[in-house]
């Protein structure tokens, strides 16, 4: 049977619970053991899917599916195992699926509670499918003491008495500041936040004090008195140069350690040959390049968690330092932007994806400025629909081309569609519909044009790659937009999608209607960021 190790944060929030949910499953990964982790979402949205990025940052997309929290993110990179549905639940799910019982009768009358029926759903998804993994790390999100996260608490306090304490360790995050005024380090923040989480019934094993400042010998006895844990148990994480150091750093302040002493179990010494070539990679570079992203929601790095560490990974793969320069697409559309002035020291340009109208002239702008100065270029769903109207309107004189999403128009380059193919069928949509799930959500298959340079970069003709969008390239203008230079290197396995586009006469100009940056792991670069980077390095004349 699988053991539970709960994680939970306190004082305050972004502590990097999820970075160190995902150290520590690499970290017992790396001593042989099978590892999962899932995410408990507290907010009363269904799923993240509807939630504007500046509230929420990124919304992470699984193999299946999903529309999730951003930090299935962090756990798929430092692990490598692909996250699934069953990883990611939320208020707002649980509760709407207990009213749909409620609804149909199935609870026979029963007054329908927090206790038992919620914390009974939520344990029911915290014990599915345990396959034949040794460990399934379950992250709260929030905030001790938030009124929205208690049934979680309660939830994993009635597993603790349940499955009991050589089955389910509690690791508590938290927060040791440091004042600069007095000159010390405070543990009271810490000792408030466990005595909040003891009244609630759960008490922690394992403490991780995040401080900026080493943590004095006085200080982490301190903490362990007050807080009912061995000294032993409490793990300074001061902050990092880099998150991928994060898990030799906790393994050398003995955090899988003592997780494992919880459990009274012993293994090999970790195998962490992996994350030190990817400390050396990071750290000892041999050159660097200059990355324009010219997005819509520049003004929260979160929004573009998955595509930042994809663009570092493709840097990884070449020992270059990646620099990364967040340009609002709207400072384009202004009447006295000088667009070169921006984008001339750029190595490379990247045009995410998006949703709306706002920022697209900006984009297209970008993407034209990219093909007449054979700039690296690299467009991602959204990239790829701003490319293709950019070369109908400049190239293949269809001066009108635009976007069903941005308005009515009389040449939809790009349009919704209402039916597609997906692994488990024919998948129909209105157009006026619920807009939450209703895209073309999870991993589909892509047949690549033989010779081209896309089947070049992967090394194959078939591939399968995660999509999150509601539009597609209007394949009638695939003539049009070819005879004018951009070639269609990648469609559905039907034919009737366009997946991939690039220009043969241009140093790299790729577009991809899916999101390449959710497969990409440090330990195993997207082949199209280490092939993005590789042109930028050429560009730069670094190589």
């Amino acid at each position: 049977m699988a053991r539970y190790i709960f994680i939970t944060g306190g004082v305050v929030s972004s502590l990097g619970k999820g970075l160190m949910a995902a150290s520590l499953a690499a970290l017992l990964q790396a001593r042989g053991f099978k590892v999962r982790i899932r995410k408990f979402d507290p907010y009363l949205n269904v799923d993240p899917g509807t939630m504007s990025p500046y509230q929420h940052g990124e919304v992470y997309v699984t193999d299946d599916g999903a529309e999730t929290d951003l930090d299935l993110g962090h756990y798929e990179r430092f692990t490598g195992v692909s996250a699934r549905q069953s990883d990611n639940i939320t208020s707002g799910r649980i509760y709407r699926d207990i009213i749909a019982k409620e609804r149909k009768g199935d609870y026979l009358g029963a007054t329908v509670q927090v206790i038992p029926h919620v914390t009974d759903a939520i344990k029911q998804f915290a014990l599915a499918d345990p396959d034949d993994l040794d460990f399934i790390l379950c992250e709260i999100g929030g905030t001790v003491g938030d009124i929205e996260s208690l049934p979680f608490i309660e939830a994993i306090r009635q597993m603790r008495n349940e499955l009991g304490r050589q089955k389910t360790c509690s690791v508590h995050v938290t927060l040791v500041p440091y004042i600069a005024a007095a000159g010390e380090l405070k543990t009271k923040p810490t000792q408030h936040s466990v005595r909040e989480l003891t009244g609630l019934g759960v008490q922690p094993d394992v403490l991780l004090c995040r401080c900026e400042k080493p943590l004095p010998d006085g200080e982490r006895r301190k903490i362990s008195q007050f807080c009912n844990v061995r000294p032993e148990a409490v793990i300074p994480a001061l902050d990092a140069a880099s998150i991928y150091s994060v898990p030799l750093q906790y393994h050398a302040e003995g955090l899988d350690s003592e997780v494992l002493r919880h459990f009274d179990m012993e293994s090999p010494v970790p195998e962490l040959s992996r994350w030190n070539d990817i400390v050396d990679r990071h750290q000892n570079q041999e050159g660097e390049v200059t990355i324009g992203v010219v997005g819509k929601y520049v003004g929260l790095p979160d929004a573009y968690k998955s595509l930042n560490e994809a663009l570092v990974h493709g840097g990884m793969a070449h020992r270059v330092k990646v620099n990364i320069r967040w340009i609002d697409a709207e400072v384009f559309e202004k009447e006295d932007s000088e667009i070169a002035a921006f984008l001339e020291p750029m190595h490379g340009i990247l045009v995410p994806g998006g949703f709306g109208e706002r920022g697209t002239e900006g984009k297209i702008e970008s993407v034209r400025f990219a093909r007449e100065h054979d700039v690296p270029f690299f467009g991602i769903c959204l990239g790829m629909q701003v490319a293709c109207i950019e070369a109908a309107r400049n190239i293949a004189g269809v001066s009108a081309a635009s976007s069903t999403e941005f308005g009515t128009t009389a040449e939809p380059v790009v349009g919704i569609i209402t039916e597609w193919m997906s692994p488990e069928g024919l998948q129909k949509r209105a157009a006026d519909g619920d807009m939450g799930g209703t895209m073309r959500l999870g991993a589909y298959d892509a047949v690549l044009n033989p010779g081209s340079r896309i089947a070049e970069i992967y090394g194959s003709c078939e591939i399968s790659e995660r999509h999150r969008h509601r539009y597609e390239v209007n394949v009638a203008y695939r003539e049009a937009l070819e005879g004018g230079g951009l070639l269609f290197s990648g469609m559905s396995p039907d034919g009737l999608l366009p997946e991939i586009v690039e220009r043969p006469d241009h140093p790299w100009f790729v577009g991809v209607q899916f999101h390449p940056e959710l497969k990409s792991k440090p330990f195993d670069p997207h082949p199209l960021f280490s092939g993005f980077i590789g042109a930028a390095l050429r560009q730069a004349r670094l190589v």
